[in-house]
């Protein structure tokens, strides 16, 4: 799963009812793009989408994590978190190795 699908999973955790021009507009990505990678969500069965039955205006939607989604939103977040500790890490050492050899 790429970064930009896990920044949307967790947008529509926050804010199920967003807009796509919105959501696009907050991750800097082209309404198409986001189209295509929420299509992709769904497919993998992580969002589920839904009009608003009783809104006189249906394009609105309502994005929802499954909770096959929620799962992978976890994880994925986990391992990020995972990742960005061993950097820091990575650069912690080299940064007391550079005040040694000085």
């Amino acid at each position: 799963m790429s970064q930009e699908q896990l920044d949307i999973l967790r947008k529509l955790s926050k804010k199920p009812n967003v807009s796509q021009r919105e959501l696009a507009s907050e991750l800097g990505i082209s309404l198409g793009k986001l189209n295509y990678v929420l299509n992709e969500l769904k497919k993998k069965g992580l969002v589920k989408i839904s009009n608003f039955k009783k809104n006189p205006n249906k394009i609105k939607y309502l994005y929802l994590l499954t909770p096959k989604g929620i799962s992978e939103k976890t994880k994925l977040t986990v391992n990020f978190m995972q990742k960005k500790l061993r950097e820091y890490d990575e650069l912690k050492k080299e940064i007391t190795n550079l005040k040694k050899s000085k």
